[in-house]
């Protein structure tokens, strides 16, 4: 029973020193990359911030997150 004990300490000491002296390697690339930011605005009616790209916008230039709200005009406070 004893050198069971032994045989377990000395197991557990060995991969204790192997983990400590294996080299830090950077995580593997996987190929895919993440999008750049996008830019966001807020929608002149509802205040919900979207992609500048998926706005829907007016004569003025306003953005909007639906027609909806494009039809409805901007908010005016309150």
């Amino acid at each position: 029973m004893k050198y069971l004990l032994v045989i377990a300490v000395v197991v557990i000491f060995y991969l204790y020193l192997k983990k400590q002296r294996a080299p830090l390697r950077p995580p593997p690339k996987t190929g895919t990359s993440l999008a750049p930011p996008q830019s966001m605005q807020a929608c002149a009616h509802c205040g919900l911030h979207l992609p500048a790209q998926d706005a829907l916008r007016d004569a003025a230039g306003r953005p909007y997150c639906s027609e909806a709200h494009r039809l409805s005009g901007p908010s005016h406070g309150g």
